[in-house]
């Protein structure tokens, strides 16, 4: 529950940003302003009355938004650098959402703040190296201050980490059977290039370039896990196209999996090996059927492996930078708001692999922004508000939040989890 000390609940950092402002708006519709707007809870089920603010560095910024969103939200200013100011910044509130990336550049100071202050705290970073570091560096501060940090909490990594879960729990209720694996496969999509995560990328190849250890660490399939924790049998990413056979596809190479699939086998730490211990999983995107869908999936495959040498290499990565978005920029109204993604998800129990569940995730916007604005509010509403179960710490959105989150979304949010070709079984999955 909401610390009722804390001026504000929620306080969103970056509010002046692309994302930042997607987040406020969805804010203000979906939950208002104490006193002046304030949404009725949906059936009665959320009934919470969210104090929220917006901050960020820039005072004018800041106020043209208020006057765009035509409400009196409270605006905070600080800086990323100021250590004093994000300290005060984060003693006014519950939960810190923030959306200033890359956050390697621009995050360290701010979870550093949280985790002693005993804040919470969520972001968007899919960042591998730079989680890796804020887990060695804050994960003692925040057990003792009582700080949950929960990074990736947009479209990274949030249907990779719930959708696993989610068909976990069908698994376990169908068959009593931990999942032997779980596929995720990327099936339809409609959006926007996001600048803020190709500058993440960008940041992170810059990192590596620097730090010849970083490639070792992005390598690993388990880069995320607590240090002294077992590992499984997961390899290698997914490099190129194969067949499989358990969605009669071709599949290629799923540009986020680097990021996705660590952030669901920590989930399965964190949670003590809630799927199993042999538990695997791994990421592709659908391509089709026959030699069309075998010549479709070469050239995704080898789309992405020149996306990646070419981000790995200054001068060509340099070029990039010229002409793809910049952080800030993203797709027009139009795009967000007709946007949408379908991720389709296969699990086989661990006992008998002969037992299957499939389950399909779908947002109703744009991934990249439309529904990663919505995903990310509604973590931040989770974090101040849910009887969570876990204590300070650096978790997942899984771990953290789980089929609390889920029903958030499902409802409210219009990310929905349902088991295959079924509308009315959603709940028997939590």
């Amino acid at each position: 529950m909401p610390n009722a000390k804390s001026e504000f609940d929620v306080i969103v950092w970056g509010a002046t940003g692309f994302t930042g402002e997607l987040v406020a708006d969805y804010l203000l519709e979906s939950y208002g302003l104490p006193g002046v707007d304030a949404t009725p809870a949906i059936a009665g089920k959320y009934p919470e009355v969210v104090r929220w603010a917006i901050a960020g560095r820039n005072p004018a910024k800041l106020a043209a938004l208020q006057e765009r969103l035509g409400a009196p939200v409270p605006i905070l200013v600080a800086d990323s650098d100021d250590v004093e100011s994000l300290e005060e910044l984060v003693s006014k509130t519950t939960v810190v959402l923030t959306t200033v990336g890359p956050y390697a550049q621009y995050g360290s100071k701010l979870v550093a703040a949280c985790a002693t202050s005993g804040t919470h705290y969520c972001d968007l970073t899919g960042e591998v190296q730079w989680m890796r570091k804020m887990i060695d560096q804050h994960q003692v501060a925040a057990e003792a201050s009582g700080a949950r940090i929960v990074h990736t909490c947009g479209f990274d990594s949030i249907p990779s980490d719930l959708g696993t879960l989610f068909v976990h729990n069908a698994m376990r209720a169908q068959s009593n059977d931990d999942c032997g694996f779980v596929k995720y496969r990327a099936s339809k999509f409609k959006g926007g290039m996001s600048g803020g995560t190709i500058a993440s990328m960008m940041n992170m190849m810059e990192e590596a370039e620097q730090d010849p250890g970083l490639t070792d660490l992005l390598a690993d399939p388990y880069a995320l896990n607590p240090a002294d924790g077992a590992r499984g049998l997961d390899g290698p990413d997914k490099v190129t196209p194969e067949y499989d056979k358990d969605f009669d596809n071709y599949v290629a190479p799923f540009v986020m999996a680097a990021i996705n699939t660590r952030v669901v086998r920590r989930s399965n730490a964190l949670m003590n090996n809630r799927y199993g211990h042999m538990f695997c999983y791994d990421e592709a995107t659908l391509a089709g059927e026959g030699p069309i869908g075998f010549a479709k999936s070469l050239a995704m495959s080898a789309t992405t492996a020149l996306l990646t040498g070419a981000t790995a290499i200054r001068p060509l990565r340099e070029l990039l930078q010229r002409v793809v978005p910049k952080p800030g920029e993203g797709p027009d109204e139009d795009l967000r708001e007709n946007g949408f993604f379908e991720i389709e998800l296969c699990a086989r129990g661990a006992a008998d692999p002969a037992v299957q569940v499939r389950a399909v995730v779908r947002g109703d916007k744009d991934p990249g922004y439309g529904s990663t604005s919505k995903m990310i509010a509604e973590s931040a509403v989770c974090l101040a508000f849910d009887d969570l179960k876990v204590g300070g710490g650096v978790w997942t959105p899984a771990s953290a939040m789980g089929e609390l989150l889920i029903e958030r979304l499902h409802e409210r949010a219009g990310v929905t989890f349902t088991l295959h070709d079924s509308v009315t079984d959603f709940g028997a999955a939590l």
